[in-house]
């Protein structure tokens, strides 16, 4: 496996810059404030991150049969993680927020790359989680 920078991941299509990760990460954090039930729903998306992160970081060094036995596992908390995603930004509508930091992650419906980028975030937020743990 040959390691890919930062650099060459911005090429793909719908990455995700860091500047844009930050800025996007707070404004939910702004959107959730001290509303119990978001932050409530922000956990249940940190777990779904922290779960998809698992399988993103490891899929370029399992082998194929690896990536192959965990596949349908790891498209299933890909989903799971943008259901999180919607779910937020769902309630946080309700209470009169923008969101759009959803519609700046962009919808699966629209781009199968968007699929990528909303995972991409997840990982964003698995990231910061583990910075602030410590």
């Amino acid at each position: 496996m040959k390691p890919i920078s930062y650099e060459e991941y911005l090429q793909e299509p719908k990455s995700l810059d860091l500047e844009t990760a930050l800025k996007l990460h707070k404004e939910i954090l702004e959107e959730i404030g001290t509303d119990q039930d978001a932050i409530e729903l922000y956990k249940e998306l940190s777990q779904a991150a922290a779960r998809y992160i698992h399988f993103r970081s490891n899929w370029l060094l399992w082998s194929r049969e690896e990536k192959i036995s965990q596949d349908e596992s790891r498209t299933a908390c890909h989903n799971s993680l943008i259901v999180k995603f919607n779910m937020l930004a769902r309630y946080l509508k309700m209470q009169g927020k923008e969101t759009a930091w959803r519609d700046e992650l962009g919808y699966e419906e629209d781009d199968r790359y968007y699929r990528k980028r909303i995972g991409d975030f997840g990982c964003f937020i698995a990231f910061i989680n583990g910075i602030n743990a410590r």
